[in-house]
């Protein structure tokens, strides 16, 4: 082998190690837990019941996103979208689960967008998720530790944030979530 090829990998293992050092540090500097307050906000919404959580990606894709395009919605940047999960307790089937995307400005509802102004909340418990959607419930599980341990309690409807997913990142182990839980 010729010194050139051997040196472009060696370079290529190199930018490897340091591509999995640096997830590693994110990883670990998201895992923490926060309490924050989380403002009020307009956002575009949809309500549905969905057969598991695979079923929330195309949704969004191939229904939400063409429907909140025709409605005229303008979404501020950095993008804030999440989904409030309306059933009682945790399940994998048949989900009542309603995405909720931050919009600009309130504009008139549509058979399948309404918008709605959402109140701050004073105090959120946040914790960071990084893995599929099919795990949120051990990291759900985690976080009620947490508060129950800090003498907090549940005083609204969980939150479950998407910052990096199927549209930015192509191994679901990288997706990173952010659980924000009402608390008192």
């Amino acid at each position: 082998r010729t010194t050139e090829k051997l040196l472009a990998e060696l370079n290529e293992r190199v930018a490897k190690l340091l591509e999995r050092r640096d997830a590693r540090k994110k990883a670990k500097r998201i895992e923490k837990i926060i309490i924050q307050e989380l403002p009020e906000i307009i956002v575009a919404s949809h309500r549905e019941v969905i057969p598991d959580y695979d079923a929330l990606g195309p949704l969004c894709f191939m229904k939400i996103g063409p429907a909140m395009a025709e409605a005229g919605c303008r979404c501020p940047e950095p993008g804030y979208c999440f989904t409030i999960d309306h059933n009682k307790e945790y399940r994998t089937e048949n989900i009542d689960i309603e995405y909720c995307e931050q919009v600009e400005e309130m504009l008139p509802d549509t058979d399948f967008i309404k918008f709605k102004r959402l109140p701050a909340i004073p105090k959120a418990l946040c914790m960071k998720h990084v893995g599929p959607y099919d795990r949120f419930s051990e990291s759900f599980t985690e976080a009620v530790r947490y508060l129950e341990s800090n003498g907090m309690r549940i005083a609204g409807d969980p939150r479950f944030s998407y910052i990096d997913g199927a549209w930015n990142q192509e191994d679901p182990e990288k997706w990173i979530s952010e659980i924000q839980i009402p608390v008192e």
